[in-house]
């Protein structure tokens, strides 16, 4: 998986039918070492190589049957929808649908830049109240989970790189705060999510507060 957009080459792809929205996007890309792919040719993310796409929900009517059949042939892909709507019920909906991330048409550069370090960090980007209806909405845990899984150990370390992890922070954000190098930063994160016995960033942030595994 690639780290961050400065540190490898990433290529994203993008399907939007408005060539500015394209123009728009690439702008941003091009100072950075990550290519944008425009996939509106069909077949072309065969051949792309992207490993995460940009969905202009303007160039669709059926924004949720196109991210149902990404989440039936491609479910691994990760996706990232650009749209009008700000209402939280709805961007919760496309969450649900199996997006991983959402942004408003207005987002700044340097939002959209953090927002896809975080969903290539394998986590999701949305409003923070949409995030806290998320984890509200996570499956309980069982009343003897505790008893059978006691809280796990963390090194000073590991705790370190927990704490700014469920703040929000990318692997590169992480890295920096800690004088160390994100590659470090993924090795901690996958230690971590075995001792708690989770396979993602987001199940690991519910887990966390939900136990309150980090506390003194």
């Amino acid at each position: 998986m690639k780290e961050t957009l400065d540190d490898e080459r990433l290529r994203v792809g993008v399907i939007a039918t408005d060539p500015l929205r394209v123009i728009g996007l690439q702008s941003i890309f091009s100072e950075s070492k990550a290519e944008l792919i425009p996939l509106s040719v069909p077949g072309a993310l065969d051949s792309s190589g992207v490993s995460l796409i940009l969905i202009d929900a303007a160039c669709t009517d059926h924004l949720f049957e196109l991210l149902a059949t990404f989440q039936r042939t491609r479910p691994h892909m990760r996706l990232i929808v650009i749209g009008v709507q700000e209402d939280h019920d709805y961007i919760q909906r496309v969450i649900g649908a199996g997006a991983k991330g959402y942004l408003t048409h207005t987002a700044k550069e340097n939002e959209i830049r953090l927002a896809i370090e975080i969903v290539q960090d394998n986590s999701v980007w949305a409003p923070r109240k949409v995030l806290a209806r998320l984890l509200e909405s996570s499956p309980a845990e069982p009343a003897n989970a505790k008893t059978a899984n006691p809280a796990p150990k963390f090194t000073e370390r590991e705790g370190q790189v927990l704490r700014l992890l469920i703040a929000g922070s990318p692997n590169r954000e992480i890295a920096r705060a800690l004088g160390i190098d994100a590659v470090t930063v993924k090795a901690h994160v996958g230690r971590i999510m075995r001792k708690v016995g989770v396979e993602n960033r987001i199940a690991l942030t519910v887990a966390t507060l939900s136990r309150n595994l980090l506390k003194k």
